[in-house]
């Protein structure tokens, strides 16, 4: 088959919605799709089943609905119809009146800024619209996403003399997630320091009777928006944790709707090639043998989208990265993500790409409209905009011919339907491919067991504390008087002196180290 063939073949158009998806350059055999019919027919099966309430993550007894936050009518009941329309509409109602001054700081003004408070799901989502469609946004938007103090630090100034006019949004489902709180708490404090109540500036995005919840009812926040437990982090964009700040910003969140929801639209088609979704997890698939053998590498042809692959990270990584399959089987399934942006990559790691280890496939984002207005030529010619597809084609064409495998998906322009509209195409491919390889794509065991993990090591800081009053010991010392292990309390105690909480003098090697309050 010729590559024009192939493309022509390999090509999923939809013509309407001015967005195609090429697998021609994956290499997928004749007898591939036959040989996967009775999987590709669970995996639509099994999307049926979820879009129609069925309990699809066994582990914590629950139902996935981020397909429902676009196209209400699909919700199963009543109930859950109301919890999201409900809050659609309050959370616009809010976000009018504070565009417009009718809530606004006590002191007067409006309100001119907005930091958000949260962490994985609760930021990335947020930060990737911000970044991809907040060019003119409303309010100039910060973040609060770790527990770095120095980080924190550094928000702070660039927020500078404009606190007084912040708006924050503090975002946690169970309100008892440690980075979130300790951010809330931190910016607490300084508004306080700064003689600002914060209440009049704090909302909450929660689970109804979380400790947020609580917190934010009892000390007078503005106001709350729930967090319902179908809707989890790395798929919450399109809930409250995504649109309120978009709203706020003003992004027309009704274009990010719908354009979700015409792509789940599309993605329902019961045949294979029509249905973008599923032919893009199947490229995933042969790509990786069905064991996710190869990274997928995200490389988009456009700065408004350099935040796409970190997002991407999460919505794979930690929907498909699992240890045992739906079987109880150890298969320690998933996908590595990276990325950065074209043609920044011609500079940075397609060098490797081009010639060294054939780990990966690249899925190539294609942005067709250049920019608003006329383009000068930086040669006879030919413009800024023709380079950028000159590097793409010519990055892509290059991986092939050295045996490289790739994905293009291409778009109009960056808009809000657009964006909408690859995030769904995104989201639908993970849950397609969790099925291919039978695994439970709604969980997340490991990040809890990270976190029981950090639990843990600020128990045993405390105990050497304890332990280190008086004393000029060594690790081994502090670590037989609280039956500890000698290497966990010597990480303690370099972290105690290097916050100013003990001195280290240092031996020829940790063990001879010796510290002392």
């Amino acid at each position: 088959m010729s590559n024009w063939q192939s493309y022509n073949s390999n090509l999923t158009r939809y013509s309407d919605l001015g967005f195609t998806l090429d697998l021609s350059l994956m290499d997928m055999t004749a007898g591939f799709s036959n040989e996967m019919q009775p999987k590709i027919d669970r995996a639509l099966s099994d999307m049926v089943a979820l879009e129609a309430g069925a309990v699809v993550n066994p582990d914590e007894g629950r139902m996935v609905g981020h397909y429902w936050l676009r196209d209400a009518d699909l919700a199963p009941n009543d109930t859950i119809k109301a919890q999201i329309t409900e809050p659609l509409a309050a959370l616009k109602e809010f976000a009018e009146k504070v565009l417009t001054g009718e809530i606004a700081p006590p002191n007067g003004g409006r309100f001119e800024n907005l930091l958000i408070v949260g962490i994985g799901g609760s930021a990335l989502g947020p930060q990737f619209i911000y970044d991809a469609l907040g060019e003119d946004s409303k309010l100039d938007t910060y973040f609060f996403d770790n527990t770095d103090p120095a980080g924190l630090d550094r928000t702070l100034r660039a927020i500078g003399g404009g606190l007084n006019k912040t708006l924050v949004l503090v975002v946690s489902k169970s309100g008892g997630t440690p980075e979130t709180r300790n951010g809330m708490l931190e910016a607490q404090e300084f508004f306080e320091s700064e003689k600002l109540d914060f209440s009049k500036h704090a909302v909450a995005i929660t689970g109804e009777g979380s400790k947020l919840y609580n917190y934010a009812t009892e000390n007078n926040w503005l106001t709350t928006f729930p967090m319902e437990d179908w809707v989890g982090g790395r798929t919450s964009i399109m809930s409250t944790v995504g649109l309120v700040p978009a709203a706020l910003q003003g992004i027309d969140i009704d274009a990010f709707l719908a354009g979700a929801a015409a792509m789940d639209k599309k993605t329902r088609s019961p045949s294979q090639s029509d249905n973008a979704a599923l032919k893009l997890a199947l490229g995933w698939y042969t790509a990786g043998n069905g064991k996710g053998e190869k990274d997928m590498v995200i490389l988009p042809y456009k700065d408004s989208l350099s935040l796409f692959s970190k997002y991407l990270q999460q919505l794979v990584m930690e929907s498909l990265g699992k240890e045992h399959d739906l079987d109880g089987n150890v298969v320690n399934q998933g996908i590595a993500v990276y990325g950065n942006k074209g043609s920044t990559d011609q500079h940075a790691y397609v060098q490797q790409l081009r010639d060294g280890v054939k780990n990966f496939f690249a899925t190539f984002v294609e942005v067709r409209k250049g920019r608003d207005g006329v383009s000068i030529e930086v040669d006879p010619s030919i413009t800024s905009a023709d380079y950028l597809q000159g590097f793409l084609r010519g990055t892509r064409k290059a991986l092939h011919e050295s045996g490289r495998n790739s994905i293009t998906i291409s778009i109009d322009e960056v808009t809000p339907f657009t964006v909408g509209m690859i995030i769904a195409l995104y989201e639908r491919a993970v849950s397609f491919y969790a099925s291919l390889v039978n695994i439970n794509a709604y969980h997340q065991p490991g990040v809890e067991a990270g976190k029981a993990a950090a639990t843990t090591f600020l128990e045993l800081l405390n105990q050497v504390r304890g332990a280190l009053t008086g004393w000029d010991k060594t690790a081994g010392d502090i670590a037989e008087a609280t039956d500890n292990s000698t290497e966990d309390v010597y990480h303690a105690l370099v972290h105690l002196a290097a916050n100013g909480e003990a001195t280290q003098s240092e031996g020829a090697t940790p063990a001879e180290d010796h510290f002392k309050i």
